[in-house]
């Protein structure tokens, strides 16, 4: 099971060395280094190159890496395995996720070389196939986590993006719900209003009041909203606490529930009350690496 923060998780364009040196002194919990939407066509072979020097050379401390490459039906994306195989890349990305067969393809490659033999697989869910499909995908080998592609999602629905984003929330609950079932991390999608600081907050709130571990980022300015929003507030700990000893205490009664501020607590409460504190130290562990 992850045990580190995903807070943030920041999009780095492949092509940009300037923007992949700096990634490694930002507060990120974790990069998605990008081949595919971030990088135009003329770049992609470039980019690959870069990104592969980079990542052989470049120390990103605890930060997840996650190497978003281009889907297998381009022209990009079987060379992308090929030469990131390479750097033995923590985490594979792979986008326009439709099916678990998908995720098996991309499995069976990466079973081929002894470089890859411990990468895992994220899919961005961001098709209604996929969607649809949420469960098998999560499911599917080798898998760790979903990020949801909201962009892509409203443009294949018709749907207008609206602050409260009632016409996804269908979809985010969807795949949200096949990765809780599977013991997937889930990540939001991106807030493309960068400097609308507001905004950003309230869809954050939104995505960790749903139970997402973290938001997609695009942009460095982004971090501090989403690092504080799924991060567990002062209170939270606190609570936490007084309901892990109040528990303690009734169980030394014999009893099986305790009570604090006027709820019952039982040991469902105990179970998210240590999952909290656990998320909490290892946010000041990572914090301290920074």
């Amino acid at each position: 099971m992850e045990t580190r923060p995903f807070r943030s998780v920041l999009y780095i364009p492949g092509s940009k060395a300037r923007a992949l040196d700096k990634a490694a002194t930002l507060a990120t919990d974790a990069i998605i280094f990008d081949l595919e939407d971030a990088v135009a066509p003329d770049e992609k072979a470039e980019a690959r190159r870069l990104l592969a020097d980079t990542l052989m050379t470049h120390d990103y401390g605890p930060r997840a890496r996650l190497l978003r490459v281009n889907a297998s039906d381009t022209p990009w994306g079987s060379t992308d395995l090929d030469v990131l195989g390479l750097t033995r890349p923590e985490a594979i990305l792979l986008p326009k996720v439709n099916s678990a067969r998908d995720i098996a393809a991309l499995a069976r490659r990466l079973d081929a070389r002894a470089d890859t033999a411990d990468t895992r697989i994220w899919a961005m869910m961001e098709t209604p196939l996929g969607v649809l499909n949420a469960a098998e995908i999560a499911a599917a080998p080798r898998m760790a986590g979903f990020v949801m592609g909201t962009n892509d999602l409203a443009k294949d629905l018709g749907a207008r993006f609206v602050a409260d984003r009632m016409p996804l929330l269908g979809a985010l609950q969807t795949c949200l719900m096949a990765a809780r079932a599977y013991g997937l991390l889930a990540i939001d999608g991106v807030y493309n209003a960068f400097k609308d600081t507001d905004g950003l907050r309230a869809e954050a709130e939104q995505g960790r009041d749903m139970g997402f571990d973290g938001k997609s980022l695009i942009h460095p300015a982004q971090l501090d909203v989403a690092n504080s929003v799924f991060a567990p507030t002062d209170a939270e700990i606190d609570l936490a606490r007084r309901q892990i000893d109040a528990y303690d205490a009734a169980l030394a009664r014999g009893e099986a529930v305790a009570v604090v501020d006027g709820k019952i607590v039982e040991n469902l409460h105990i179970v998210t009350a240590n999952q909290l504190l656990s998320k909490a130290a290892a946010i000041g562990q990572m914090q301290n690496s920074h």
